[in-house]
């Protein structure tokens, strides 16, 4: 499958009743695990990423590490794949732009691409952040890839805000990053199935979620609108769970 059909797959698989479901993987090995298991497209967590090579997540691993990181597992399976971005490793929409096409050059035909500051205590305000996907999108058109990009919204995940209160300013920015040239927006952290339902009827973006403790479950999530579904770091805390206990028969 050619670069622009994988990623044109992707899109066509966020599908109302039926999500998408991403098993996150780390690197390559995990990448061909989970496509031998049957899954239709691999998705990177830049938490599974970072903690896989000894670094903390928040773009503590090096850009060149992780770009090297993320070439290899698209060059190791015949399937879309997202990456995991955090914040694009800059504050420069032309240094943004170039980082993108360079994933894009990689075989990368979907990223995930937050709102939050990295390291930092506040969000970027609505028009910056939509600025920054348009920066984006612009860098994948000269391309000629039409990149999936998944924007993320870290209103819900450890702020300590009221999630009936974060809402409407959710939908708010799913609106104006849907203006920007976003593809799906994720709300990682919320949990609670009322308010996932409205995301879903006030945006007319694909909503992801992430499982957590508290979220409804798959089969629940597809019928309130979830079209996506990421296991986010728990593919990399079982796996190596399962390693330890295996080492420790040993010990």
């Amino acid at each position: 499958m050619d670069q622009v059909s994988k990623a044109k797959r992707l899109a066509e698989l966020h599908v109302q009743g039926t999500p998408l479901v991403l098993y996150n993987v780390w690197d390559a090995g995990s990448a061909k695990a989970v496509a031998a298991a049957g899954a239709p497209v691999i998705a990177t967590s830049s938490w599974e990423v970072a903690k896989a090579q000894g670094y903390e997540d928040g773009q503590a691993i090096p850009l060149e590490f992780a770009e090297s990181i993320l070439a290899r597992i698209a060059a190791s399976v015949d399937l879309p794949v997202s990456a995991d971005f955090e914040g694009g490793y800059t504050e420069d929409d032309a240094q943004l732009a170039e980082n993108i096409s360079r994933l894009i050059a990689s075989g990368i035909v979907g990223i995930n691409f937050e709102d939050q500051i990295v390291n930092g205590p506040d969000l970027y305000p609505l028009d910056r952040q939509a600025q920054r996907i348009a920066a984006i999108r612009a860098a994948a058109d000269k391309t000629g890839v039409p990149l999936f990009i998944n924007a993320r919204t870290d209103l819900f995940l450890g702020r300590g805000n009221d999630p009936e209160a974060t809402v409407g300013a959710a939908v708010e920015r799913a609106k104006a990053y849907a203006d920007a040239g976003a593809s799906s927006f994720f709300i990682p952290g919320l949990q609670e199935e009322h308010l996932i339902a409205r995301i879903c009827e006030g945006v007319s973006l694909p909503v992801n979620v992430m499982v957590m403790d508290g979220v409804p479950p798959n089969e629940r999530l597809a019928e309130i609108g979830v079209r996506r579904i990421s296991y986010g770091p728990i593919p990399f805390i079982n796996t190596m769970k399962a390693l330890e206990l295996e080492a420790a028969k040993l010990f």
